[in-house]
């Protein structure tokens, strides 16, 4: 059975500044992604990753070639249709959550899906199904201020996945969470992943988050330097292989362990 490639990146590159000093963030990028598949984006600060992300998340734009997401060209939608491509088949999870703190867990999941005209009954179906599959039901009466960190990043998961969008896009979800509640959080990325069949897109920085994807896109000076594909590799064989590459990509990514 052939898995459907939900993102297709074909030959992007991207510009910054004027003629006089123009910067190359984006050095002629192309990959696939598959249904399912969760893919992490690696390098060091300034190799690209985040552009690459920003341009696949349509909050920036390609200065050539095209991004196709579940068969749509969107480096060719422009105005409402891009809004409206954005809210129904992209997932966003950010570092700091972007939580809603005057809206309760339950209504921050529901948001979405309310903008959408979903019908109550089936936004009470769905926002309850999520909560049970993250283990967040206890406290959806609860406002983001009255939770824990970790229960946050599971809110704004279950907000993240609740329109079934085609892909997931997660920059650097790890960066502001301590150790267990980092765990916690890549634990629902599993989850989603694997029980929902979400297709997620991490940017990451860190091994030990990276570790949790299937396979990892190492970037280095706008291009792909490396792929590594888990396999059959145990996470901690993976985690291992990964900080090899760390190394072969030079000291630079030394800097953040």
């Amino acid at each position: 059975m052939s898995n459907k490639n939900v993102l297709e990146v074909k030959n992007i590159e991207k510009y910054y500044g004027s003629k006089s000093s123009l910067t190359k963030a984006i050095d002629n990028i192309s990959f696939n992604v598959e249904e399912g598949e969760f893919v992490g984006i690696m390098g060091a600060s300034g190799s690209g990753k985040t552009t690459l992300l920003n341009c696949i998340s349509t909050i920036d734009r390609v200065t050539s070639g095209k991004i196709i997401i579940n068969g749509e060209d969107i480096t060719k939608l422009r105005g409402n249709k891009l809004n409206k491509f954005r809210r129904e088949e992209l997932g966003f999870i950010f570092q700091d959550f972007n939580l809603l703190d005057t809206l309760t867990c339950y209504e921050n999941i529901a948001i979405a899906l309310t903008i959408q005209r979903v019908s109550p009954n089936k936004i009470d179906e769905r926002v309850n199904k999520i909560a049970e599959k993250l283990d967040i039901k206890d406290i959806l009466k609860k406002y983001p201020y009255q939770i824990s960190g970790g229960q946050k990043q599971r809110v704004a998961s279950s907000r993240a996945i609740i329109t079934n969008p085609k892909l997931v896009l997660a920059d650097e979800p790890t960066g502001s969470l301590d150790s267990k509640s980092a765990r916690q959080l890549l634990e629902t990325f599993d989850t989603l992943n694997s029980n929902l069949n979400a297709t997620i897109l991490m940017v990451t920085h860190d091994a030990f988050t990276a570790s949790y994807a299937s396979r990892i896109l190492f970037i280095k000076d706008g291009k792909i330097f490396n792929e590594l594909i888990k396999g059959n590799d145990t996470r901690k064989e993976f985690f291992e292989k990964i900080i090899e590459v760390q190394t072969l990509l030079g000291g630079e990514l030394g800097d953040v362990i």
